[in-house]
């Protein structure tokens, strides 16, 4: 791959990255760090709602150039532009203790939230209070493992692009929409008038998730409200939901943390929905009124 062509910490384009560790420069710029070959390969293959790359800087030691040619290769594709580095620079940009040698710089990918409800969305991740941006990437990850549609961080939560929600997210910030910012109340009330069932999930709830599952309250639209770790949800975010939700604590365990619950219940409705959709009526050959998925029936058109 030749000689580095960034030597120097000093680099202007060096420089830049580096700022973007910080929030106020991340938002200034709208643009975020994404590091390792996971998270730069995901990166090089997504575009934004505009139809532009998503990647536009990659800088990379010769090394990681050469052993992953194929991501380096994705990455010039997508019209980033290439910086070769030593590992000095690398360091001097990175936010890991070890570097993997690849550090994408990418342009701001959330979705406004009014673009969400327009998708009809059937499973949503909302992150209410939540503070620890470890967390935020890790309940991102297992909302795109688990299939949902879309996740939504209230104004009262860390910054995703946070590079310690990015590398925790492993990839999935690439993978579903995310929108950012909105007050809690906006993201309730825009949900349940799409439709959406919205429950949240609190250690202290009234209803028990194996019993939702057993009554078969969980099939439909819904919107999983996940408050802050140490302090769960406040009651007037309680306050808003269907339904509060504990996740059954069958063994000795104090507590689930946030990230588990958040896999559970959101596992938990994916299954649900998908069971639902199994039991719908086939339709005869050239039927195409819609279905009623309240009543597995099917009604005509007005």
């Amino acid at each position: 791959m030749g000689t580095p062509e960034l030597i120097s910490p000093r680099s202007p384009r060096v420089t830049a990255a580096r700022r973007l560790a910080k929030r106020n420069f991340r938002g200034k710029e709208r643009r975020f760090i994404a590091e390792g070959p996971q998270a730069v390969r995901e990166a090089a293959g997504h575009r934004g709602g505009d139809g532009q790359p998503t990647l536009t800087e990659l800088f990379a030691t010769v090394e990681a150039a050469e052993r992953y040619a194929d991501i380096v290769g994705a990455a010039h594709d997508a019209g980033a532009r290439i910086h070769l580095a030593d590992g000095d620079v690398l360091a001097d940009v990175s936010q890991t203790v070890t570097p993997q040698g690849l550090i994408g710089v990418c342009r701001f990918l959330d979705s406004p939230f009014e673009d969400i409800l327009a998708a009809k969305p059937a499973l949503v991740a909302v992150l209410a209070n939540v503070r620890d941006p470890g967390n935020a990437g890790t309940v991102l990850r297992c909302a795109d493992a688990a299939g949902a549609d879309a996740v939504v961080l209230t104004d009262a939560s860390v910054d995703l692009y946070n590079p310690k929600s990015v590398r925790a997210s492993a990839g999935s910030l690439f993978h579903l929409p995310v929108a950012m910012g909105v007050p809690v109340e906006r993201v309730v009330r825009g949900l349940r008038d799409a439709g959406v069932r919205i429950l949240a999930a609190d250690g202290a709830g009234d209803d028990d998730l194996d019993d939702e599952l057993d009554a078969g309250t969980m099939g439909g639209p819904t919107a999983w409200v996940f408050g802050n770790e140490a302090w769960g949800l406040p009651e007037e975010t309680r306050a808003l939901a269907d339904a509060v939700i504990r996740v059954p604590i069958h063994g000795r365990a104090e507590s689930l943390n946030l990230a588990t619950a958040a896999a559970v219940c959101l596992y938990a409705s994916a299954r649900a929905q998908r069971s639902r959709r199994a039991s719908l009526p086939e339709r005869a050959p050239g039927d195409r009124r819609p279905f009623d998925p309240a009543g597995c029936r099917s009604f005509p058109d007005d």
